[in-house]
């Protein structure tokens, strides 16, 4: 299981471009093998990319993950096949719905029909970034059309993907699924099974199950969890990420966070390996009273764990 982190997260949400860059500088020279990137209400996770591609060499660059109801899908594709030049081929394209107050309150759309809104998402994306190419005539898009972005390379696309037509169209048109705060029961009964099975009848490669958790290395895991819950509390609310608690069994996302010692974390990270997990997205959250020395602790063993779980 390959490891990495949520970098946006590391970084803070007030941070400058520049900040973030560097977090994503640091995250490489501390050996992970991917910086992930959220795009939610802050700075464009695709430009932090661009720009961090021109500072880093080895490192995986991904986003967690943009949602596809506020751009056309060609727009989407020339700017990712622009950040891919620009990554040296490191970039992967994490895509979502978002949720229904957002994409209806915030943004005054539509959220009838999601399934196949990605559906067709993707069948217009998903070509134009592997062959430079399309021609889709559905009942939400009509393209017909190509890309020329010297230096490119095919983008592998990630699908947000909880449900189960959800992972049933990342397993048929994507590389996999992107998940927050689905625990590793969830992930071993409901995501890996499902999206598998599926890629499994289209004739498709397993697809990649990129898990994303918050994660704190503590001696006090009661604070930790409560902690986790407070900070988290909005995913305990959306309906899409209660689902997965449920199944789970979690009151609350404090829950489903990894929270222990380095043993037990450790312990924690290798059964999300097991469960099915190729690549896991660590929210590295501080917990006791000294943020700084928690959060340097909670690094130093993930730090440890890469090339070994």
């Amino acid at each position: 299981m390959r490891i990495g982190l949520t970098t946006s997260d590391a970084a803070g949400p007030a941070a400058t471009l520049d900040a973030q860059v560097r977090e994503i500088v640091a995250c490489e020279e501390d050996g992970f093998e991917s910086a992930w990137l959220n795009h939610v209400f802050g700075a464009d996770a695709l430009t932090v990319i661009a720009l961090a591609g021109a500072r880093t060499s080895r490192i995986e660059l991904g986003t967690a993950v943009v949602p596809v109801y506020t751009q056309h899908p060609f727009a989407l594709a020339q700017q990712a096949a622009t950040t891919q030049a620009a990554a040296g081929g490191r970039l992967t394209l994490g895509i979502g719905l978002s949720h229904k107050p957002v994409v209806e309150n915030m943004w005054g759309l539509s959220y009838e029909h999601p399934a196949r809104q990605m559906r067709e998402y993707l069948s217009v994306l998903a070509p134009l970034l592997r062959e430079g190419r399309v021609a889709h005539a559905g009942e939400l898009y009509r393209v017909a059309a190509g890309l020329q972005i010297p230096g490119t390379s095919p983008v592998p696309v990630l699908v947000a993907a909880l449900a189960p037509a959800m992972l049933r169209i990342a397993a048929e048109l994507a590389d996999g699924t992107v998940t927050w705060m689905a625990g590793v029961k969830t992930i071993e009964t409901h995501v890996v099974p499902r999206i598998n099975a599926a890629a499994e009848a289209a004739g498709r490669a397993r697809p990649r199950v990129c898990v994303g958790l918050p994660v704190a290395v503590t001696d006090d895991v009661a604070a930790a969890r409560a902690k986790a819950a407070k900070t988290y509390q909005i995913y305990g609310q959306l309906p899409n990420y209660r689902r997965m608690l449920d199944i789970e069994g979690a009151g609350s996302p404090g829950d489903v966070a990894l929270v222990g010692d380095e043993a037990a974390v450790e312990r924690q990270v290798r059964a999300l390996a097991s469960a099915g997990v190729t690549d896991f997205s660590a929210v590295i959250f501080p917990a006791g009273g000294d943020a700084r020395a928690s959060v340097a602790r909670t690094r130093a063993l993930l730090k440890s764990l890469v090339g070994r779980v």
